[in-house]
């Protein structure tokens, strides 16, 4: 997993309006690796995915994509880091007025001129590595919390990408259906040696199966923490970031 990153985030400075959240971080992505961003609530964890997938540009820095700048890319060169990118958003994202197929189909439709009976077959395989192949026909008002994850989650690796990019994943879900969510997305890390990049605040889904993270601190406006969750938990120095491992309430590390 040490060899060259297949992501690196170079010196980024980024925020909203003239508001500056993160100044001057920087961090690697490994391919093949279950990577979290961690951190209390806006401190600039959806700021700095947008950053990541070209969905908004940064006050200053360069991420990398391999060899493609994401920050500088414009045009075909962008639309070709994004076909080698998917991406799941918090809430899901899917059409409500197309069927399940449809929605997962979208991708190939505006990246490729494959016939549309290719396209099926390969919306059908996505569907049946997340357990959704028999749901082809529904509409997402007729899919569960979970269904909705999973089906996002087809939608983001209809092009085959080497990324994956997910938005708090285990939002609104209960707890037996989050960890049949972190076991789905390590079994694809795994058999398909997608790299993923997730931001989360669900500590059991972090535990469960991301390999490193950071964590991204408001008030100082940068990265204090990276590395495996359990030696976060277990052995950093840093009193906030074994209180937020631990989960432990303001008060008491105030006594």
């Amino acid at each position: 997993m040490k060899e060259k990153p297949i992501i690196k985030v170079e010196h980024l400075t980024t925020g909203y309006g003239h508001s500056v959240v993160m100044e001057d971080i920087s961090f690697d992505v490994y391919k093949g690796e279950i990577f979290g961003i961690l951190g209390g609530s806006g401190c600039g964890k959806s700021t700095v995915l947008k950053n990541m997938i070209g969905l908004t540009k940064p006050f200053s820095g360069k991420i990398w994509i391999d060899e493609d700048d994401i920050v500088q890319a414009e045009g075909k060169q962008k639309v070709g880091i994004w076909n080698r990118i998917g991406v799941m958003y918090q809430q899901s994202a899917l059409f409500g007025s197309m069927s399940l197929l449809e929605n997962v189909r979208l991708p190939l439709e505006e990246f490729t001129n494959l016939p549309l009976p290719i396209m099926n077959e390969i919306v059908m395989t996505k569907l049946k590595m997340v357990g959704l192949f028999p749901f082809a026909h529904l509409t997402p008002s007729e899919l569960s919390g979970g269904m909705k994850k999973r089906a996002a989650i087809a939608r983001a690796m209809a092009m085959d990408p080497e990324i994956i990019f997910l938005d708090e994943p285990s939002a609104g879900l209960d707890p037996i259906t989050s960890v049949e969510l972190d076991y789905l997305i390590i079994r694809l890390s795994r058999t398909l040696g997608v790299t993923f990049v997730i931001v989360t605040h669900e500590l059991p889904s972090v535990f469960t199966m991301a390999d490193r993270v950071i964590v991204l601190d408001k008030s100082k406006k940068g990265i204090i923490a990276e590395g495996k969750p359990k030696d976060l938990k277990e052995k950093s120095k840093d009193p906030f970031v074994r209180q937020f491992f631990n989960r432990i309430p303001q008060e008491e590390v105030s006594l």
